[in-house]
């Protein structure tokens, strides 16, 4: 009979650092959740079949971390382009 197979750890840690990215930790949280996600992944590969499960979690955790990411990238470049086209700090004069 074969022992229960364990959750990653590393993949709990993602799918939480994922979510806490949404509500306290944005640039922290995200860059957490993605290299824990990708860790997490690389770890269930390298294990046995069975032996390891998390990959949903960790998957959740790349999502949330990667779109979170992808948002401050956003906002950081419409600030950049505000600044640079002088929109909403002044106007055209």
């Amino acid at each position: 009979m074969n022992p229960p197979a364990r959750t990653s750890g590393t993949a709990i840690t993602s799918l939480v650092f994922g979510i806490i990215t949404w509500v306290g930790l944005p640039f922290i949280g995200a860059l957490v959740a993605v290299i824990c996600g990708h860790l997490a992944r690389s770890e269930i590969r390298r294990m046995p079949a069975g032996t390891v499960e998390g990959d949903g979690l960790a998957i959740a955790g790349l999502i949330l971390g990667y779109v979170q990411l992808g948002m401050i990238l956003l906002g950081i470049l419409l600030f950049v382009g505000f600044l640079v086209l002088g929109l909403g700090i002044g106007g055209l004069n």
